[in-house]
């Protein structure tokens, strides 16, 4: 197996986006010097990885240079934006051909909120189209490949940005989720992935006249701390009162915890051998450290899952049946991928469920809270099975075939996503082909703290793999 990495000697070395930040605020680096290191990293591993959809590196020259009203702890550190998300200049053509490439006329508010943390954007990462499925591939493109080996699929459907992460071409990036499209590419690049309750973060544009917001934004990283100092930063920028309060979380609690255990999927396929394995172990590890680890049913029933699948096809008949209307008057319905299409035409077939399942998501909120009365954290693997080769999510596999390997695959996330509720994917765990494997804590809404001040204590227990090791 060959790893592409961009780790060298150069000022990044391996410093996550806390320390380089701290380096330009001291002035032991300028923010030139780092871009121009980020820039020639992202150019070391981007031909082989495919983690860029539009490099904007002569702007961020530009912008690196104006320290204006600068502030922010990622002050001058450089990132990547996703290419579903309006950056101003930049064409937001959401991994699909069908998208033209005009250049977004104003940042969205979420784009405001990220910027808000200091970073220095050079370029907007690959998704697949529209985000709908898990693994960054195309039809009409090469794939995006995972750095720890680039037969495999890096996850989706914030791809890219989770390959140029964990190859160290940039320290952070940023991802949205929206059935788990932050913590899938962190399971599988080794990364930290926090989807946050509902509403704590700046929305989603492409969600604001649906019936169910089920989209987070947020970041991908190589380090707890680095998604603990940008929720604070971007919480500080834009409070929301109903919510508690994060504010910064900078180590583990000494508070002990009652976690829920789930082995069951969501649609009732077993576990693969290596993370059942990993699971145990992981339990295990988190009962050492002295919390109380007991296993619990899922806590959803059967019908979740068919609720949430309607839904998801819904969202594709919009974009399909309507692409002009909700995304672009250019949207060229010819270029609509298969896997898109099929999922478009099975919900012509079914249209009817669609208000029956839409009431039962919303309702699904509560019976989420409920659970945490009893537990405090939920342990489960983030996703069904170890990471993919790449061509098993192809989208131009015959689609029955590939929504039924696509559902075996995702069978943790859409939970949170349905509910709001918080989850965290954690690099901790190892599939016997030296791939990188998450585990999934779950907590109530708003209760992001308790997440993170976990994933202190377990990040400190067990240090997660690195890619140049």
């Amino acid at each position: 197996m060959t790893r592409i990495h961009a780790f060298t000697d150069d000022v990044l070395a391996d410093h996550d986006a806390v320390a380089v930040g701290q380096l330009i605020a001291s002035g032991e680096a300028s923010r030139t010097e780092v871009l121009e290191a980020a820039l020639a990293r992202i150019d070391r591993v981007n031909p082989v990885l495919n983690g860029i959809s539009h490099d904007d590196r002569a702007r961020a020259t530009i912008r690196a240079e104006d320290v204006s009203g600068d502030g922010g702890p990622f002050a001058g550190v450089p990132s990547l934006i996703k290419n579903n998300t309006d950056y101003k200049g930049v064409p937001t053509q959401q991994g699909s051909a069908a998208v033209p490439p005009e250049p977004a006329e104003r940042h969205e508010e979420f784009t405001e909120q990220f910027l808000s943390t200091g970073v220095t954007v050079v370029g907007a990462s690959t998704l697949p189209a529209f985000g709908l499925t898990a693994s960054t591939e195309f039809v009409d493109r090469e794939p995006t490949r995972n750095p720890w080996n680039p037969a495999y699929s890096s996850g989706a459907s914030s791809g890219g940005s989770a390959a140029l992460v964990a190859a160290g071409a940039v320290p952070i990036a940023h991802g949205n989720d929206g059935g788990g499209s932050i913590r899938i590419p962190a399971a599988a690049c080794g990364l930290v992935g926090l989807k946050t309750t509902r509403n704590r973060l700046a929305p989603a544009k492409e969600m604001k006249d649906a019936p169910l917001d089920i989209v987070a934004n947020g970041v991908l990283t190589r380090s707890v701390r680095d998604t603990a100092v940008f929720l604070a930063a971007a919480e500080k920028y834009r409070p929301v009162p109903r919510l508690p309060r994060v504010g910064l979380v900078e180590g583990p609690s000494t508070r002990r915890l009652r976690v829920g255990l789930v082995t069951e999927t969501l649609n009732g396929v077993p576990l693969d051998a290596d993370s059942a394995r990993e699971l145990r172990r992981v339990a295990e590890l988190v009962a050492s450290l002295g919390h109380v680890v007991v296993e619990m049913p899922i806590p959803v029933d059967a019908a979740f899952e068919r609720h949430f699948v309607q839904y998801w096809r819904t969202l594709a008949f919009s974009l399909d049946y309507a692409g002009r209307f909700v995304v672009s008057r250019d949207f060229d319905r010819s270029k609509v991928d298969p896997f898109t299409r099929g999922l478009a035409n099975a919900f012509v077939r079914s249209f009817w469920r669609t208000p029956g399942a839409i009431i039962a998501l919303k309702r699904s909120a509560g019976a989420y809270s409920e659970v945490f009365a009893e537990w405090d954290v939920v342990l489960s693997p983030t996703l069904g099975h170890v990471t993919p080769e790449l061509g098993w999510l192809d989208p131009g596999v015959e689609f029955s075939e590939a929504f039924d390997r696509l559902r075996t695959y995702v069978a943790y996330t859409p939970l949170n996503n349905a509910s709001g509720g918080p989850a965290i994917s954690l690099p901790l765990g190892r599939s016997s082909n030296d791939l990188p494997l998450g585990l999934h804590f779950s907590a109530d809404h708003g209760d992001e703290r308790t997440l993170l001040e976990l994933a202190f204590e377990l990040e400190a227990a067990s240090p997660f793999a690195r890619i140049q090791d």
